[in-house]
């Protein structure tokens, strides 16, 4: 498609392909639903148990079959079709509404079918990571694929905070979990017929032979890419300790006295203060220093955390997650940048599929910390201790990694794609 050179100089560019369009738009109605989905799964698990624990799990079930699938999914997103695996994924999610709303109309009071839900959820996201993340650089070209990364960054976030406050809002006017589940299932089925206006060429692809060697070619890569290695793991490490999403429930219920409107407010503002930043990047992209100010970006990230642990006020709490938010979006950008352009398209999917791992175990499995280490020390203690972890973390990372440190570390964001 030839762009007029207003178009181009746009921050909005990459809307000026179709395929993209159509790509962000099913992202945004699955993103929804699925955010919809935790608060209502968080808020109706916490009323049957009243322990921090059970909202440990509720990441770990999540969490569980990343770990065991990633591998074949990230060698099914280079062997096979990948809108076809995401076209078969959302069709799954929306399965998945349906058997939590019947549940939720059965007035079932138990958490373990719950949790067997969570995991399939988890299943179909471990499939869906990889595919839709490989597929993105075929929708727009190489010049315009930072724009794309930025924008597309920037509708998730917009998801996250519509989903949860939708969702918190549902719970609260219908009193219950079945309208939140039977809204994100229609929502799930937008996202399917978004997925299918999506028209694009697939390159066609060498069919390595399925061995140990190709299934475990994306953590070759990553091992060999030190700045990538250093980016990816500091993200992992930093999000595993200071992440408190699983513990929001608690504080809305017994530190900030709010209700499940709270509770979708807590949900929402991380992904406030990251799509504003996301936008931020669109329209000034990141040039100089990359690597220092992902650092200090996540020093931010840990001394937020703590902020939001010892807060008592709803409006300090929510600014304090806001800024969560914002922080943690510099190293989304930069990684997904890093992964897109500098991986060969053949192996995008297994690379994709190992930071899907890190992003998982950073994020479920962090949930699940979270949970243990507040039944174990109670709740602002392990927020708290989180944060401090957090900064011990940047400590470390920045003396073992020097690409880190080193402004010219940018120089790989504008990477030329490899052997695409």
């Amino acid at each position: 498609m030839a762009l007029s050179a207003n178009s181009e100089s746009s921050g909005r560019v990459a809307f000026a392909y179709p395929s993209f369009t159509a790509y962000v738009s099913a992202r945004f109605f699955v993103v929804v639903a699925l955010e919809m989905q935790s608060v209502a799964v968080g808020w109706q698990v916490y009323e049957i148990t009243r322990r921090p624990l059970d909202l440990g799990l509720v990441g770990l079930a999540q969490f569980v079959p990343g770990i065991l699938f990633f591998l074949p999914a990230g060698h099914a997103a280079d062997r096979f079709a990948r809108r076809g695996l995401l076209l078969l994924c959302y069709a799954g999610y929306a399965v998945c509404s349906a058997l939590l709303l019947a549940m939720a109309l059965a007035s079932h009071h138990s958490v373990i079918l719950i949790y067997l839900v969570v995991a399939l959820l988890g299943l179909l996201r471990a499939f869906s990571f990889p595919a839709s993340r490989a597929l993105l650089p075929q929708l727009v070209p190489v010049v315009h694929f930072s724009n794309a990364v930025a924008w597309h960054s920037t509708v998730f976030q917009a998801a996250t905070i519509l989903g949860p406050t939708v969702g918190g809002t549902v719970y609260t006017l219908f009193h219950g979990a079945a309208p939140v589940y039977a809204s994100a299932g229609l929502i799930s089925l937008g996202a399917l017929a978004s997925m299918l206006r999506i028209r694009v060429q697939e390159k066609p692809r060498p069919q390595e032979p399925l061995s140990l060697a190709s299934v475990l070619a994306g953590f070759h890569y990553i091992w060999e890419h030190k700045l990538l290695l250093g980016c990816l793991t500091l993200d992992l490490f930093a999000v595993l300790l200071g992440g408190a999403v699983a513990l929001l429930p608690i504080y809305a219920h017994q530190i900030l006295h709010t209700g499940p409107w709270g509770l979708g407010l807590l949900r929402s503002a991380p992904g406030v203060g990251a799509g504003v930043m996301a936008i931020l990047i669109a329209h000034r992209p990141l040039k100089s220093r990359a690597g220092p100010t992902m650092l200090w970006c996540v020093v931010g990230f840990g001394i937020f955390t703590i902020i939001f642990g010892i807060s008592r006020n709803l409006i300090l709490s929510l600014v304090s997650l806001l800024l969560v938010g914002a922080s943690d979006m510099v190293s989304v950008v930069i990684r997904a940048i890093l992964i897109q352009l500098g991986t060969p398209d053949q192996m995008r999917g297994r690379v994709n599929a190992v930071d899907m791992l890190f992003i998982g175990a950073s994020n479920q499995l962090g949930e699940f910390e979270s949970g243990l280490t507040a039944h174990w020390f109670g709740t602002v203690p392990a927020v708290v201790l989180g944060g401090v972890g957090t900064l011990v973390i940047v400590a470390i990372w920045a003396w073992k990694f020097a690409e880190l440190r080193q402004p010219s570390a940018e120089g790989a964001v504008e990477l030329e794609p490899a052997g695409s």
